[in-house]
């Protein structure tokens, strides 16, 4: 029988099994990888959501819209600050930093996603009305994202290196600029999943007293803060490391960052709520890393001949995985409560939402000047089809991949986003450059500041 039959019951119906009672007792409803036991229901009979479709996208739009504009001003903040980054001289010097950022960005941008899927559902499931519970799904959910992002910000600083040393094997890469790319990777993986992990924490459990479903605000907000503060802390880290280049600072922060990893791993694993997390879930952020570094090779290879592309890139992969990752998230939570969502009325709500967002956008950065584009009508008409192309993809995999791991067991809040987001990031930087070469070889726009 499909996983969705379920009838819903009333909240206080719902119980929470404990780790030692989901040993023994076997329940249809079983899925690995969740952050705490998975709740179980008492009959098998399809339902559909009582709310009125009209209502619901009312709802949708009202609560998402505002969350989406904080996510264009800070992803226009993230790209700005590229923009002014690629200049400065440990960019210059380090080329294989322009690999990490998009890697690291969407590594990080998935650990936090993932914990905002997962603390949304708990949130509309009512754990978190629990104050005992709501601390411990907290608290766990805290030190589960350090070791997560440790190892994750080790992980990309690698594969930044590797990729690097095959792509210009002419360039010499020492030891002290590969060890500044690693510790760099680690420091603002760590600092930024503490300070975005605490904000979202405290935006869900506000969000559930107001009222506000957290499915349709968390992850925009994760994504597009959690960009600002890595991008800036890798930026400053790596400055501070190039000038201490000749000093020990970098071993003494790479040992540091070390030892953390089995410290948060220990909290962590006498936390029931995410004990399994620790060792499940690792393989869509691995897999997720080697193609999100598909945009960093093509983000590094053309970075510097087309004007404002490195400005562009994080607005565009943003706002689209945003949007997927709100409408994968709202399925996710659906299946969870077994309730039926109004898939055709989101999904035209979500696009028709891109549309006014991205005419902010276009009007911000035509009146700003910001990236110095030349910016012409075949200009904002090409950005705008790539927009709304990969928002249309991006909702159309976001529905079909949660749907496929519900289907074989496996819980779309740890799956889904991180493949999402990471070949969305691919789709629209692929999709920007050609766009750009187009524009720049039809003579519709001056991009191409290399020739």
């Amino acid at each position: 029988m499909p996983p969705n039959h379920y009838e819903r019951v009333p909240m206080d119906t719902i119980e929470l099994l404990s780790t030692e009672e989901q040993q023994t007792q076997k329940t249809r409803h079983n899925r690995s990888g969740s952050t705490s036991s998975f709740v179980h229901f008492k009959a098998l009979q399809p339902t559909t959501d009582v709310s009125h479709p009209l209502t619901e996208a009312n709802a949708l739009a009202s609560q998402a819209f505002p969350s989406l504009i904080i996510c264009v001003i800070g992803l226009i903040i993230a790209g700005w600050m590229m923009d002014i980054y690629q200049h400065w001289e440990v960019f210059s010097k380090i080329s294989e930093l322009f690999i990490l950022v998009p890697v690291l960005l969407n590594l990080k941008g998935n650990l936090e996603m993932n914990l905002a899927s997962r603390f949304s559902t708990s949130a509309n499931m009512g754990d978190i009305d629990v104050p005992a519970t709501r601390n411990a799904l907290t608290l766990g959910n805290l030190a589960l994202i350090q070791v997560q992002a440790l190892i994750a910000g080790a992980l990309a600083g690698l594969l930044s290196v590797g990729l690097g040393a095959i792509l210009h094997p002419d360039q010499t890469t020492t030891f002290s600029d590969s060890l500044l790319v690693i510790v760099s990777s680690m420091v603002s993986a760590s600092v930024s999943s503490f300070v975005l992990g605490l904000f979202m924490c405290v935006l869900i459990i506000l969000s559930r007293i107001w009222r506000i479903d957290p499915d349709n605000i968390a992850c925009p907000m994760a994504s597009s803060l959690g960009d600002v503060v890595t991008l800036g802390i890798l930026a400053e880290c790596a400055h501070l490391l190039l000038i201490n280049i000749d000093t020990s600072l970098s071993i003494w922060l790479l040992v540091v960052m070390l030892i953390s990893i089995p410290f948060f791993g220990y909290l962590a694993w006498r936390n029931p709520h995410v004990k399994d997390l620790l060792f499940t879930g690792w393989t869509p952020v691995v897999v997720a890393m080697f193609i999100s570094s598909g945009s960093g090779l093509v983000l590094e290879r053309f970075v510097e001949q087309f004007q404002g592309l490195a400005m562009l890139t994080p607005i565009l992969c943003g706002l689209s995985g945003n949007l997927g990752s709100i409408y994968a998230s709202r399925i996710s939570t659906c299946l969870h409560r077994s309730v039926q969502e109004q898939y055709t009325r989101v999904e035209t709500t979500l696009m028709m939402m891109n549309v006014p967002i991205q005419v902010i956008f276009l009007f911000i950065i035509w009146v700003l000047d910001i990236g110095h584009l030349d910016f012409t009508f075949a200009f904002a008409l090409s950005y705008f089809v790539v927009s709304m192309a990969s928002t249309y993809a991006a909702l159309k995999m976001g529905k079909s991949m949660t749907l496929t791991f519900w289907k074989y067991k496996y819980n779309p809040d740890n799956y889904v986003l991180p493949y999402l987001t990471a070949i969305i990031d691919v789709i629209c930087t692929t999709l920007l450059v050609i766009s750009f070469s187009l524009l720049d070889n039809q003579g519709l726009a001056e991009l191409d500041h290399s020739s």
